[in-house]
């Protein structure tokens, strides 16, 4: 992993929480899934997507 931080549940790439899939950070059951927005707008809730769009207008 590249930055500066790390999920407390991977182990050797895999997600303790989640079956032991391979680590996906917002992947559905992940920890981190719904409290923050993510660049790629699937692992995003509804909710997150809402959320990101009055933002997006703002830029413009």
């Amino acid at each position: 992993m590249s930055g500066g931080w790390g999920c407390p549940h991977e182990a050797d790439n895999k997600c303790q929480r989640v079956e032991n899939r391979p680590c996906d950070p917002g992947m559905k059951g992940c920890i981190l899934a719904g409290r923050f927005i993510f660049s790629d707008n699937s692992k995003n809730t509804e909710a997150a997507r809402r959320k990101k769009k009055p933002e997006q207008q703002k830029k413009k």
